[in-house]
């Protein structure tokens, strides 16, 4: 398929041919990993390179990026989209959470809510939860397909690949078109989920996090590890790759995220626009009448 966009190279790249494993994923760095000092470092020059690439797409405003960012509750989607994002333009950013869908968005296909919030040429898209959420959450929860009124009898054998092919689709379009569509899955463990849960109900300025409903989901832990792995391995392609990223570590964490981002945005043609040449020939009378100013 011709994009102008490719995956880029990370141990944590989900494979194209369908031969993802959930129980090979890491959800701990792998390696030796960075002291914390070391890793707010890197995370730091990462986001001053990603501003700077950033000025040139919303200066080129040719080319948009979509980023997905998926996972159980505690992961931490919210503080690294915070963390990383944290040197880009507002102006040229976009941020989405998609949480229980409304009457309206029941009364619309599952891709429709997030189509409507897709990023402009020369913008960044931020989806916080997503479409995939049909193919996770719901199929964890088969009773939500009743109130989705999809006007047929739904064959349980066969809605997940339906939706997988869907999905599949949608995001070649959206490449095709130039729109890069990168996934991240924060892959956190069942016990470093347990430790963060404790940590919210027993420090008070964290109480607003926990929803005890989070806590019941967990009783449901292997059925999501076959949706992810299932969804992962249907829809990572080179157009719309998956990195599936340890999340046991926090600051580890972030620091990958925000070098597939840069080395992403590396990937596209970005140039910061032409001076056209009549104009650029009147620069010497301009600079001159603003500098002969009182």
């Amino acid at each position: 398929m011709s994009t102008c966009y490719a995956a880029v190279n990370s141990p944590y790249l989900v494979p194209f041919d369908g031969t993802f494993r959930i129980g090979k994923a890491p959800s701990a760095p792998s390696t030796k990993k960075d002291t914390e000092k070391e890793l707010k470092k890197q995370l730091e020059e990462l986001v001053e390179e990603m501003s700077e690439l950033q000025a040139r797409l919303y200066a080129q405003d040719s080319h948009a990026l979509l980023l997905i960012f998926q996972a159980l509750d505690a992961a931490g989607k919210d503080g690294t989209i915070r963390a990383v994002m944290s040197g880009i333009n507002p102006a040229g950013c976009q941020v989405y959470s998609f949480k229980q869908p409304s009457a309206e968005e029941l009364d619309h296909d599952f891709l429709w809510r997030t189509c409507k919030c897709l990023p402009e040429r020369g913008r960044i898209g931020i989806f916080n939860r997503s479409y995939y959420e049909e193919v996770l959450v719901v199929r964890v929860h088969p009773e939500y397909l009743d109130a989705q009124k999809l006007g047929r009898a739904v064959d349980m054998d066969a809605i997940w690949d339906e939706r997988f092919e869907s999905i599949r689709h949608h995001e070649q379009h959206l490449a095709r078109n130039g729109t890069a569509v990168i996934k991240f899955w924060l892959n956190v463990s069942k016990e470093e989920q347990r430790e963060r849960f404790l940590s919210r109900l027993q420090e008070p300025e964290k109480n607003w996090k926990m929803a005890l409903g989070d806590v019941a989901e967990r009783g449901h832990w292997k059925k999501y590890m076959r949706a992810y792995e299932e969804a992962l391995s249907a829809t990572s392609r080179s157009w719309a790759p998956w990195y599936a990223i340890p999340a046991d570590n926090k600051p580890y964490m972030r620091v990958q995220v925000a070098k597939i981002i840069v080395d992403s945005l590396h990937t596209l043609p970005l140039r910061w626009p032409a001076v056209d040449d009549g104009v650029r020939a009147r620069f010497d009378d301009v600079r001159k009448a603003l500098e002969s100013e009182e």
